[in-house]
């Protein structure tokens, strides 16, 4: 069964180079778009596997990315292979410390997603929320992220919209992917009652 999955698997990396996401599942969300290419994101609770990472944010994302990687594709109690989703998520954690996120297909709860092999990866509860995202594409390397979560903060400022959590990055496409067509986005938690205002 997995060899008659690689096939497969080579044509959707092939796809991907031209910002092609074939069965990717994302997490579900509603959307209200609040101008200057923000937007307004309610998301449910969702599962995440989820891992820390101590290095500089390029190293830190492809470390855990490859820890990620490997829980999905098996390395785990039961040898089972987790579909990939869509983004793979980067935020600030302690100190010089990245956590990176996948977040799980939606089939999968905490009592029927597979115990990581890994110990430093772990399985979390990721509560409701509301985010206001900014979307780019393009570089994605620190200064570009920097950028656009100082762009987005600023936004949010001016219209008045209630930060209350940190930046997270989600990135969407493989590297190779052609930087015009990647999908990355900024996403900030705000306060949820501001969606209906």
């Amino acid at each position: 069964m997995k060899v008659l999955r690689i096939p497969a698997q080579i044509a959707e990396s092939a796809l991907s180079t031209f910002g092609i996401r074939v069965g990717t599942e994302e997490p579900h969300y509603t959307c209200i778009p609040i101008g200057d290419g923000v937007e307004l994101r309610q998301y449910g609770p969702r599962i995440a596997a989820e891992t820390t990472v101590t290095a500089n944010e390029d190293r830190a994302r492809n470390i855990g990315f490859r820890r990620l990687a490997g829980y999905i594709f098996g390395a785990n109690h039961r040898d089972d292979a987790i579909a990939m989703t869509a983004p793979v998520a980067q935020s600030r954690a302690e100190g010089d410390a990245w956590a990176i996120r996948f977040f799980m297909p939606s089939k999968w709860t905490l009592e029927t997603l597979p115990k990581p092999d890994d110990d430093s990866v772990t399985l979390e509860t990721v509560p409701g929320e509301t985010v206001a995202v900014l979307r780019f594409s393009g570089d994605r390397s620190p200064a570009a992220v920097s950028h656009r979560t100082d762009e987005l903060l600023e936004l949010l400022r001016d219209k008045r919209i209630d930060v209350i959590g940190d930046p997270v990055a989600w990135f969407y496409d493989p590297p190779w992917t052609l930087p015009f067509l990647r999908r990355n986005e900024i996403a900030v938690p705000v306060r949820g009652s501001q969606a209906d205002s």
